[in-house]
């Protein structure tokens, strides 16, 4: 089980890395959410993974599941669907002043520096 835990929280956190890389807004946005909900699993994965016990400890059994990273994960969760929030509004803004959702900035005349002889 903690094999495709890992394998899972590894393959998200390359996919979100990837998708933060491009050169567009809806992909790094997705990748930021990718990258929020790998840390999302490696937090309550950190809790001890148990199957079919409740979340509570129990002071003379060594088998329990941590209640505390259950509570960081579930307010994680809401934090990270408000900055999507925020960064879809963002985004959908830019969209529409520029006409495009490119990352990128092009550089003018004035940026340039001349080339030394």
């Amino acid at each position: 089980m903690e094999l495709i835990v890992a394998t899972s929280v590894g393959a998200m956190t390359a996919a979100g890395v990837y998708l933060i890389l491009r050169l567009r807004a809806f992909p790094v946005i997705l990748g930021l959410a990718l990258l929020s909900y790998a840390v999302n699993v490696f937090i309550f994965a950190s809790g001890r993974l148990s199957v079919n016990l409740p979340p509570i400890l129990k002071y003379g059994d060594a088998s329990y599941t941590d209640p505390l990273p259950q509570a960081l994960v579930l307010t994680a969760i809401v934090i990270s669907f408000g900055m999507t929030a925020v960064l879809v509004m963002i985004a959908i803004g830019a969209f529409l002043e520029t006409g495009t959702d490119k990352v990128d900035i092009e550089r003018g005349d004035e940026d340039e520096e001349e080339p030394v002889k």
